[in-house]
C-alpha cells in the first residue's frame, strides 16, 4: 500500500511540528511546510533522526508563488496529496480592545490566518481529490466559536482578540462552504481547538502542551469514510458554532 502523505503548514515547530511527529508515527510520510528553508530542513532532518519519513517545503501561506512551487514538488513527487493541515497562524493583538485596535494588525492577522487557509487549501484542492480518502484539517480556536464568545460562563468570555477571533470565525465559515463542496466526496473537512496550549504564538502563556493540543489534529487527519466532514471540535467532541 502506498504511503499517505500530510502536508503541515507551519510544521517546523509548536502544534505543528508535534502533528507531524505524531502522524509520522502513524507510518505517514511528512512535508513539513515552513517559510525558513533552514528551519524546515532543520526540523524535517529531526523527524528523519526518529525513523520518521519526512522532507522540507518551503511555504508561505501569504506567499501564492510558495504554494504554487509547494503543488508542483508534492505534484511531481507523489502524484496526490492524502492530508492537509492548515496549521500556519499568527496572534498579533495582545489583549487589545477593539477601539484600540491597529487596522495593520486586523489585516495582517486575516492575511495569514484566512486569507493564507483560502490560498493554501485552493491549491492543494486537485492533489487532495485524487486521494482516496483525502482530509483537510483547519486549526482553529476557542475564540473562533461565536457561541462561547458571547456566552459569560465561557472560559473565552473575557478574551479581547478581535483579529484573531474574527480570523478563526472565518476560518470555521471556510470549514462548513469547503465541506458542502465536496459532501458528496471522500474529501472531507473539519476544523479544531487544539486548546490553548504553551508555544511561540501564545507566548507560551497556555497550560497545555504542543503534544496535547495535537491529538486532536491527528485525530481528525485520520477519521474514517464514516467520519464527519464540517465539524468544529476539541478533545471532547463537538463545539458550537
Amino acid at each position: 500500500m502506498q504511503q499517505k502523505t500530510v502536508l503541515i503548514t507551519g510544521a517546523n515547530k509548536g502544534i505543528g511540528y508535534e502533528a507531524a511527529k505524531q502522524l509520522g508515527a502513524l507510518g505517514f510520510t511528512i512535508l513539513v511546510g515552513a517559510r525558513s528553508e533552514d528551519r524546515g530542513k532543520e526540523a524535517a532532518a529531526k523527524l528523519v533522526s526518529e525513523g520518521i519519513s519526512a522532507s522540507n517545503i518551503v511555504l508561505d501561506v501569504t506567499d501564492q508563488a510558495t504554494i504554487d512551487a509547494a503543488f508542483r514538488t508534492i505534484d511531481e513527487q507523489f502524484g496526490s496529496l492524502d492530508v492537509l493541515i492548515n496549521n500556519a497562524g499568527v496572534l498579533l493583538e495582545q489583549g487589545t480592545f477593539p477601539s484600540q485596535l491597529e487596522l495593520i494588525d486586523l489585516k495582517a492577522t486575516f492575511e495569514t490566518n484566512f486569507f493564507g487557509m483560502f490560498a493554501v487549501t485552493k491549491t492543494m484542492i486537485p492533489l487532495l481529490t485524487k486521494s482516496l480518502a483525502g482530509r483537510v484539517v483547519n486549526v482553529s480556536s476557542g475564540v473562533g466559536s461565536l457561541t462561547l464568545l458571547s456566552d459569560a460562563a465561557s472560559q473565552f468570555a473575557n478574551f479581547h482578540l478581535l483579529a484573531y477571533s474574527s480570523s478563526k470565525a472565518a476560518v470555521n465559515a471556510l470549514t462548513i462552504m469547503f465541506a458542502k463542496e465536496f459532501k458528496n466526496t471522500p474529501l472531507k473537512f473539519n476544523a479544531v481547538e487544539p486548546g490553548p496550549t504553551s508555544t511561540d504564538l501564545t507566548g507560551n502563556a497556555g497550560f497545555r502542551s504542543a503534544n496535547q493540543a495535537a491529538k486532536i489534529i491527528v485525530d481528525l487527519a485520520t477519521i474514517s469514510e464514516e467520519g464527519p466532514t464540517g465539524g468544529y471540535f476539541d478533545e471532547y467532541g463537538k463545539l458550537p458554532w
